[in-house]
């Protein structure tokens, strides 16, 4: 399933993404890296122990060669759920948006898509494509199977065929964070035009969801004839655990979403005193005071702006000693990402502060003057107050 990232979509490919912890890079797929975590391994090896019965029964005395063919088994079924996954990403891309990374964990597979979808249209077609992927590997390995002689490889292809209907269909289940949590988002989406809302019913679709398939062991007995495991429970019971938390985080977030728009950095800019690089430290504090300015900007001989002075460099810089040192020993180079337009705002705000951490951002105006420095704190105190409202 796709998995957006807070900040809002870029164009094009993004720059590599740090590696989420407990992941192992495999390869990638059209650029985007492909993680792997160490739970996938032990589902892994869980599969190859459930599926060695079926083995043994079409080829009998293997002995342990039977998990083996179980563990190649998983890794072809993990290789369709990749082939899901690259699906969402491959679309996603077309679209215009920036992909972090693919991974696979013990519960299948998830895409990092940068950004939440601008139009419902887009939100649709990146959520609906890995589900009808899943169904057309398991329609194509059914046709597969009546071409395949009897066997270790027919049993292996029954077993992809089962496995990938299973996983379309309960994909398009209308319930957050599943793919069709996102189908359903984006047909909300599209009838109201309120995106916000239409997260909030496909979240309320994840929870009825994961309460319905928690309530599925105790009527098991009564529809099937079947008495529920120890392992049916345990599986149950993630599941519906996961779709909850899933769906709450997205209600969660769709909420902190609907607060964005009355965050602007233009207003939160501190005065900015402009200073040569060589100037001493204590001078330069000296004439931001007198200024009332609450930042300070180092600058070339025609004034283009050269790095942001650390508050917190300053003022763990002993006050005898400002006299001694310049300014530029405690002020921070403007890299990629530390300059930001002041009109900046809302999602853009929060995607530049995401991508580029900082404890200062210089503000520019359009024609390239200096507007004055944003401070992370600021944009904090913020949005708490906004969130407190």
């Amino acid at each position: 399933m796709p998995e957006p990232t807070d900040p809002a979509p870029v164009q094009g490919r993004s720059p590599r993404a740090p590696r989420r912890p407990g992941t192992v890079r495999i390869g990638s797929i059209v650029g985007i890296d492909v993680l792997i975590t160490s739970s996938w391994l032990i589902v892994a090896l869980l599969i190859s122990f459930a599926f060695a019965p079926r083995i043994e029964q079409v080829e009998p005395g293997l002995g342990i060669w039977k998990y083996v063919a179980g563990f190649v088994f998983a890794v072809v079924l993990y290789l369709s759920v990749l082939l899901h996954e690259a699906s969402h990403a491959v679309v996603a891309q077309r679209l215009g948006y920036g992909v972090n990374s693919i991974t696979l964990h013990f519960l299948g597979g998830m895409t990092e898509i940068e950004g939440t979808s601008r139009k419902p249209r887009h939100e649709f077609w990146i959520a609906v494509v890995g589900p009808l992927t899943s169904v057309a590997v398991g329609v194509a390995a059914v046709g597969l199977w009546f071409l395949v002689p009897a066997g270790l490889v027919r049993v292996a292809i029954e077993g992809l065929a089962g496995a990938n209907l299973v996983i379309g269909v309960l994909n398009l289940v209308p319930g957050l964070p599943l793919d069709g949590g996102r189908v359903l988002k984006a047909l909300v989406w599209g009838a109201t035009g309120n995106q916000h809302r239409a997260t909030i019913v496909a979240g309320w679709g994840g929870r009825l969801t994961a309460l319905a398939l928690l309530a599925w062991p105790i009527v098991q007995e009564r529809v099937t004839g079947v008495e529920p495991t120890i392992l049916d429970l345990v599986l149950v019971f993630i599941l519906g655990l996961f779709l909850w938390t899933g769906a709450t985080a997205a209600m969660a977030h769709a909420r902190i979403r609907e607060r964005l728009p009355a965050l602007v950095a233009r207003p939160l800019a501190r005065r900015t005193l402009t200073v040569p690089a060589d100037l001493p430290l204590a001078e330069a504090v000296r004439r931001a005071q007198d200024a009332q300015a609450g930042s300070i900007v180092t600058v070339s001989r025609d004034g283009a702006p050269l790095g942001i002075v650390s508050e917190a460099a300053v003022t763990a810089m002993p006050v005898e000693r400002r006299p001694w040192v310049a300014v530029s020993t405690v002020t921070r180079s403007l890299e990629d990402g530390l300059t930001l337009p002041a009109t900046v705002a809302g999602e853009e705000l929060v995607q530049a502060i995401s991508s580029h951490p900082a404890d200062e951002y210089l503000l520019v105006e359009t024609d390239g003057r200096i507007y004055g420095v944003l401070a992370t704190a600021d944009v904090d105190r913020a949005f708490r107050a906004n969130a407190r409202r």
